[in-house]
């Protein structure tokens, strides 16, 4: 597996240019710690395997712990609400519980995607009490229960639940409780200012070109997207996590248990993490990203396959498929972890591709299916939602795979007297659906 790893991760990174952390695990040993590109590009120092990064929403599960560990102390209960502990924080007529702010199910506003006139807003320090302040008179999005909307607003209200509780700051009760007892050395609550041995740059991309990253201040996350850490520290925590070292497996089994909603529905995600089957099997993982850095983990519990990935690049607003290609990367280097296969891309020509561009209405329901090209690939919209920006990759010169969906998916174009008629979705079923324009 280490060759090849080596074979897909090293051309993507040579060079001067922002690099990647990544650590597996199986069977509870580290079988691949390695580090490609640069940590920092003024300097050209390589990126090493124990470098620090930025770990943005990685950091909600460490709250959840904190939250959990107070719960089963019996200072707090999961059902009690918010009100119990902020006094001041409006009840919008609903019961919002200890519970809801964990899985997403509050209906809070995002207080990140909310817009503000100060363009230099994300610039600023920020107390708790400032960020609570900007979205608590906002509405709700929906009852309390009923849905799944990811929300950082839910874990830093915890994280000032956690305050209030505790009676100390939020980051002195994390660095005792919880990365103390996990035996981290490496992951630290920390500020712009401090030096951190071993920190890396963080960078943007836009139209083909690197830059420093757009400087977004550490206290805008709090307990939502603070931290910092390492691949091999990430991969500690995990262990501390599933041996019970920081809350009993009671505790632990619920938060790796998708939350049921009201309409007796599961999201796919618990406390602090997301579990859903990939590629066949149950992960356990999260995600985070924030100014130049994204962060990556994924836990194959009936597996015992562990995987930390983190790069010091985020892109958002580059006009090339360089996002598309590396969180491809991430999701290749996952398959290869699992003993997967990588698929072979065949080459199809710009004319067969043009003729599979077009909008596709499904005759299973009223949805469509929008095929288009960019970059000399096909990618697919659903009018539902719930899927975009999906690429395609060749398997022949009819038949495609959709790679970034959790279960095998293809595509298969239908000729018919010389013109495209339909498409063959399959995904544990066959669908069709016929080209309209």
């Amino acid at each position: 597996m280490n060759n090849s790893v080596d074979s897909l991760v090293s051309p993507q990174f040579a060079g001067n240019q922002p690099g990647i952390s990544i650590l597996i695990a199986k069977n509870g040993q580290i079988v691949y710690r390695k580090a490609f590109g640069s940590a920092n590009m003024e300097l050209n120092a390589p990126m090493q395997p124990d470098m620090v990064f930025r770990i943005g929403s990685i950091t909600k599960q460490f709250t959840a712990v904190a939250i959990l560990q107070l719960v089963e102390q019996g200072k707090i209960s999961l059902q009690d609400s918010v009100q119990q502990y902020i006094k001041d924080f409006p009840s919008k007529g609903y019961t919002i519980t200890i519970e809801n702010l964990l899985t997403h199910t509050s209906g809070l506003v995002d207080y990140t995607s909310m817009n503000d006139p100060d363009p230099y807003i994300e610039r600023r320090d920020f107390t708790p009490e400032f960020l609570i302040n900007y979205f608590k008179k906002e509405p709700l999005q929906f009852k309390p229960g009923t849905k799944y909307s990811y929300s950082n607003s839910n874990y830093l209200l915890l994280g000032y639940i956690i305050q209030l509780v505790s009676g100390e700051g939020y980051h002195q009760y994390m660095a005792d409780n919880v990365i103390k007892r996990a035996d981290l050395t490496h992951t630290l609550y920390t500020e712009e200012k401090t030096i951190v041995p071993n920190r890396v740059q963080g960078y943007d991309r836009y139209n083909g070109f690197f830059e420093n990253c757009y400087y977004q201040t550490l206290s805008l996350g709090f307990a939502c997207g603070d931290l910092l850490s390492t691949t091999e520290d990430l991969y500690k925590w995990n262990n501390a996590v599933i041996s019970g070292k920081l809350v009993s497996k009671t505790y632990i089994d619920k938060a790796f248990t998708p939350y049921k909603l009201s309409d007796g529905t599961f999201s796919t995600y618990g406390y602090g993490w997301f579990i859903e089957p990939i590629y066949g099997s149950l992960c356990i993982h999260h995600e985070g990203q924030t100014s130049g850095f994204i962060a990556l983990e994924k836990y194959f519990p009936q597996k015992d396959i562990y995987i930390s990935i983190l790069t010091n690049v985020k892109t958002s607003d580059d006009k090339t498929d360089f996002s598309d290609n590396r969180f491809r990367l991430f999701d290749k280097i996952t398959s290869l972890a699992l003993g997967r296969q990588l698929v072979k891309e065949v080459n199809v020509s710009d004319t067969l591709l043009n003729d599979y561009v077009g909008t596709y209405s499904a005759t299973f329901n009223k949805s469509t299916l929008t095929i288009y090209k960019r970059n000399g690939k096909l990618y697919a919209d659903l009018s539902n939602g719930t899927g975009k920006n999906m690429v395609l990759l060749a398997l022949s010169q009819t038949k495609f795979l959709l790679p970034d969906t959790t279960t095998t998916s293809t595509f298969e174009f239908i000729t018919e007297n010389g013109k495209v008629t339909k498409l063959i979705a399959t995904q544990d079923k066959k669908y069709e659906w016929r080209k309209i324009k």
